[in-house]
């Protein structure tokens, strides 16, 4: 991890606190409005600075945290958990989240995309 960095671009250090498995991914997330940097839409190359407030949306969750060190490569997932602060707000909502998604499970959720045919009788046979 670099220390000496004062900024950062923004999809590269959502890589590298492991928000997004590739780069290419984060860049298409900050393209798309997926994530914002405090309250507002970026492009993939704006800086990010320590203090900064991210709203994260990768899909399976979402996020609200504040940027405490700048990374500009991948570590450990040990090290990459100390480059944010996720607020109470935002770890309160995603276990209520997550606790929905134990007692009622959305048949949907594991299903990218356009949905086969395999997947098409299995919706049609747990509806009826």
């Amino acid at each position: 991890m670099s220390n000496s960095v004062d900024s950062v671009r923004i999809d590269k250090w959502l890589w590298a606190a492991r928000f997004f498995k590739t780069r290419s991914l984060a860049t298409d997330a900050v393209s798309t409005g997926k994530v914002s940097l405090n309250g507002e839409r970026v492009k993939p190359a704006h800086n990010l600075k320590v203090g900064d407030k991210l709203a994260i949306n990768n899909s399976a969750n979402e996020w609200e945290i504040v940027v405490q060190r700048l990374a500009d490569v991948r570590g450990s997932a040990i090290i990459a958990q100390t480059l944010y602060l996720e607020t109470e707000a935002s770890i309160s909502k995603r276990t209520v989240i997550a606790e929905d998604r134990k007692y009622f499970h959305e048949p949907t959720m594991l299903i990218k995309g356009r949905p086969t045919k395999r997947d098409r009788r299995l919706l049609d046979k747990n509806q009826s």
